[in-house]
């Protein structure tokens, strides 16, 4: 079992990383606005499969194995998305949207946020997954598609633009 724990870690961050690096060859190339959107559809999509998935599950927590391949699949596509768009344009575009007068203040805050945010999920992903798994990843699955309408409604292309 830690050694499938372990194996299944590394393959996550592998996974990760690939994505990342794909971002990098991107970003400049699509731009930012629609790889995030792009990014919170494919987080939505894969977020909202798992809850699905995890609504079925036994009283134990156990999935039938097709609905666990399904939910791993999911999963690992949720890294895939998020690697390709959140996790590493979150810093780029922060680091554009604000003119250089406040940039230091605003990227601060923004960043404090992010990081309060990181804590809130981690502190409340167990009593979430104690009413159940799949309301858990619905809650996320609905704040990935806030992120579509937020992203869509407020964030403006970056891409070649001048910093301020």
């Amino acid at each position: 079992p830690s050694r499938a724990s372990f194996l299944t870690g590394l393959f996550t961050a592998v996974v990760n990383i690939c994505a990342t690096i794909g971002a990098i060859f991107l970003v400049d190339k699509v731009g930012r606005r629609p790889l995030l959107i792009g990014g919170s559809v494919g987080i939505t999509v894969t977020l909202a499969t798992m809850a699905v998935c995890f609504s079925t599950a036994g009283d134990d927590g156990s999935l039938s194995s097709g609905v666990g391949l399904i939910a791993l699949i999911a999963a690992n596509l949720f890294v895939v998305c998020f690697g390709l768009s959140w996790g590493p344009l979150m810093w780029v575009v922060l680091g554009e949207i604000f003119n250089h007068k406040m940039r230091a203040v605003a990227m601060s805050l923004t960043v404090m946020v992010n990081w309060l945010t990181n804590w809130l999920v981690t502190v409340t992903f167990p009593s979430l997954s104690d009413i159940g798994l799949g309301f858990a990843y619905g809650i996320y699955a609905a704040f990935g598609a806030f992120a579509i309408f937020f992203t869509t409604k407020f964030i403006k292309e970056t891409k070649g633009t001048k910093l301020s």
